[in-house]
């Protein structure tokens, strides 16, 4: 690659383009990178003209293109921001600067850095899209040198390519850019598995060759005599994208039916419908195998038609069918929208549309505060699954696979989705989880007196539904907080016969909310509306104490009762990192931790900490709600007794009941419920609940019984409840057990 063919590429699609800028970046470049060398040899410089040229490709303007060849001055050689702003000027150097920034961010840290990092790439896309394009066009080559770098380097960034940049280019609509990345990424990731599929490839190359020949061939006669004009051409299949239908249909490569592809290029939108309905004419097309991306194009942009149809020898044929303008946004996506310094407002701006995604993740990432949700969010924006819907007035809108109603509505708008009593789909009304189809025409009900209800925070799957409604519970439960907490301190200074007014006033509270570990009067407040700490702990720091003298307060005595009420043997068995030591202790009923186990505390309105098991499914909702959670901790030192619930499966036979109950006996184990029903097959059901004193004294028991004679299956039972028949709750086991023909399952 030469500087000159730089330009002159750049002048046939832009033929005012300011050609000095690109050669005096080159010269810069060249001086600051003189004497550098890639790790294959080649002299440095030849990197940045390729990273240029990958821009070209993209139909980029001359300042993105000058900024690709001296995007790595900054971080690479002596070369200081102030010179390349002084040389090349502001917005040259903002993309330089972009660019050195986002090389310095790694992907493969802890969640919060990691969280942090991906923040700063939706920040750059945002500030100005060609950051990321540079970024892109540079990788793309990094790809292709891979090979004189060790294995370790060659899998890291395989793998940060394939996870990040290539869902990029492709959210970005860059076709041949993604497929690139994910092409050298495959290569250095999954070694064996690239070359056993491109040897297999390669063997049935000839064939396929002259199959698609044939195919197209047939096609072009038809066209021909339709008077449609177009021209057809095979469509290779990318090795990665085989690899990715292998592993996501769990079949083997013999099994992939589509290897085999043509695409059709016509002129217009009505030659598109035209031929396809040529294609249709000719070969039988496969139910189910239709998308109209035309229509309903992706949120990238792209459109086109696809139908696989059953061709010549009754072989399997997916056939695109696009326009020429359209095979352009196919290929440059977004980039194939850029306008040199031509601003265009509008939502009708292709542009707009497709970063229409990145705004809305930076709208909402203020909400997003725990890491997990905004990576989450992160990936389902950046890997879309999309289902396609109807507004009542016939618009199109995009949605996450399993979207519900309520995702539908914050779409439309946050007032919709806010006020959302009930919603229909297809006319008939349908549950606020219900996941929405293909083609369903939604329409959504709203009432003023309705507001977001926290249960939806466990189905909705857009991050702007769930950064809304998480705003509105956080902001809800904040000033009823707040309210409860000043209502409950001043009842209290009321019963020691004092003012609240005097005592709550001026620096007397400030002083106290910092003692207490608070940060201002209101977060004291609400820290006693929701039970983080006692009211006679702050009035302790409150009020001075000549002032309490002969008084006592009524919470401090409840505490008390309550502390001397509470069982010896589940004292202090959980440390808590709170400010109220008395403050009572639950273990979650959904999930029943023990000892040894991960736990999660979360403050519950006077009803004392919550301790749940760090993987129960109740803690995806609760850590939307960080004010509530605190520290929690098994206590080592204490011996404690905990409920264990445990199912079995056994052979139903003369003793069996007996024959168990004297396993656990001789592990000194209290059985102290237990309820048994036989089943069909000659099994026996047994529901028991068992005592025992941490994870690892239930493992050994389990392992013993898993010994007795006749017992098939065990498990230990976390989600239990009381009211629930055994039955109902073991029978889907038994019918599992009953299709493996008996067979020992693998057990918890």
């Amino acid at each position: 690659m030469k500087v000159q063919d730089l330009t002159d590429a750049l002048l046939e699609y832009m033929p005012d383009a300011d050609v000095d800028i690109i050669l005096n970046a080159y010269i810069y470049s060249a001086k600051a990178h003189r004497g550098q060398s890639r790790r294959s040899g080649e002299a440095y410089i030849s990197h940045p003209l390729e990273v240029a040229h990958n821009l070209v490709k993209l139909k980029l303007d001359a300042t993105t293109v000058a900024a690709g060849l001296l995007h790595d001055t900054i971080e690479d050689t002596l070369s200081t921001p102030e010179e390349i702003k002084e040389l090349f000027g502001e917005e040259i150097f903002q993309l330089v600067d972009g660019v050195t920034k986002i090389s310095q961010i790694h992907f493969s840290s802890h969640e919060e850095s990691q969280a942090e990092n991906y923040r700063k790439m939706i920040f750059a896309m945002a500030h100005d899209i060609r950051v990321v394009l540079i970024k892109l066009a540079d990788r793309a080559h990094n790809m292709q040198t891979l090979d004189s770098l060790s294995e370790e380097r060659q899998r890291r960034i395989a793998r940060e390519t394939l996870e990040i940049y290539a869902p990029i280019a492709n959210r970005l609509g860059i076709g041949w850019l993604k497929t690139e990345l994910e092409e050298g990424s495959f290569q250095y990731l999954y070694p064996e598995e690239f070359r056993a599929i491109k040897e297999k490839v390669a063997k049935g190359k000839e064939n396929r060759d002259q199959y698609v020949a044939k195919v197209a061939s047939r096609l072009v006669k038809e066209l021909q005599e339709a008077e449609i004009p177009g021209k057809v051409e095979g469509r290779p299949k990318q090795f990665f994208s085989i690899y990715r239908k292998m592993v996501d249909q769990n079949i083997s490569f013999e099994d992939v039916y589509d290897l085999v592809g043509v695409r059709v290029l016509t002129q217009s939108l009505r030659d598109c419908y035209s031929v396809l309905g040529l294609v249709h004419s000719i070969w039988k097309p496969i139910p189910g195998k239709f998308k109209d991306y035309i229509a309903m194009p992706k949120p990238n942009m792209y459109q086109s038609l696809h139908t696989t149809v059953i061709g010549p020898k009754g072989e399997r044929v997916e056939v695109q069918i696009r326009s020429e303008e359209m095979h352009k946004v196919c290929q440059g996506g977004i980039a194939s929208h850029w306008r040199y310094k031509e601003k265009i407002e509008g939502s009708d701006n292709p542009m707009n549309q497709q970063l229409s995604w990145v705004r809305h993740l930076l709208e909402n990432q203020k909400d997003l505060k725990n890491p997990k949700e905004f990576l989450n969010a992160f990936k389902v924006n950046l890997f879309p699954d999309e289902v396609y819907v109807f507004t009542p007035g016939g618009d199109v809108i995009a949605l996450p696979h399993n979207a519900t109603p309520v995702d539908f509505a914050y779409e439309v708008h946050t007032d919709v989705g806010s006020h959302c009593q009930s919603a229909k789909v297809n006319g008939k009304v349908v549950p606020m989880r219900y996941k929405l189809q293909d083609g369903d025409r939604v329409e959504i009900i709203t009432s003023k007196e309705a507001s977001p209800g926290r249960e939806w925070l466990a189905f909705v799957k857009t991050s702007k539904a769930r950064s809304r409604i998480s705003n509105y519970l956080n902001t809800e439960e904040r000033s009823r907080s707040l309210g409860l907490g000043k209502e409950l301190l001043e009842k209290e200074i009321s019963e020691y016969g004092l003012d609240p007014a005097i005592e709550m006033d001026g620096q007397a509270m400030e002083e106290a909310a910092q003692a207490c570990g608070f940060n201002s009067t209101n977060s004291l407040l609400r820290g006693l509306g929701i039970g983080k700490l006692s009211t006679h702990h702050v009035i302790e720091k409150l009020i001075p104490k000549e002032k309490l003298e002969g008084k006592e307060s009524r919470d401090k005595a409840l505490i008390k009762l309550k502390d001397s009420q509470q069982p010896e043997s589940s004292r202090n068995a959980i440390k808590v990192q709170c400010f109220n030591e008395n403050i009572l202790i639950r273990i979650g009923k959904c999930c029943h931790p023990l000892p040894g186990e991960p736990i999660i505390g979360y403050i519950t309105r006077g009803r004392g900490v919550t301790v749940h098991h760090i993987d129960c499914p109740s803690v995806g909702s609760i850590i939307n709600d960080p004010e509530r959670l605190v520290g929690v901790e098994w206590d080592t030192g204490t011996k404690t007794i905990y409920q264990a619930h445990i199912a079995i499966v056994a052979a139903d036979k003369p003793g069996i009941m007996a024959i168990i109950s004297q396993a656990f006996a001789e592990c000194g184990i209290n059985i102290t419920r237990a309820n048994v029903q036989q089943g069909s097959n000659k099994r026996a059901y047994f529901d028991l609940s068992i005592e025992i004193q941490d994870v690892e004294h239930l493992n050994q028991i389990l392992e013993k019984i898993r010994q007795v004679d006749g017992v098939i299956y065990l498990e230990r039972i976390k989600d239990f409840n009381k009211n629930s028949p055994v039955k109902s709750r073991l029978e889907a086991l038994g019918k599992k057990l009953e299709t493996q023909g008996g067979r020992e399952l693998s057990t918890t």
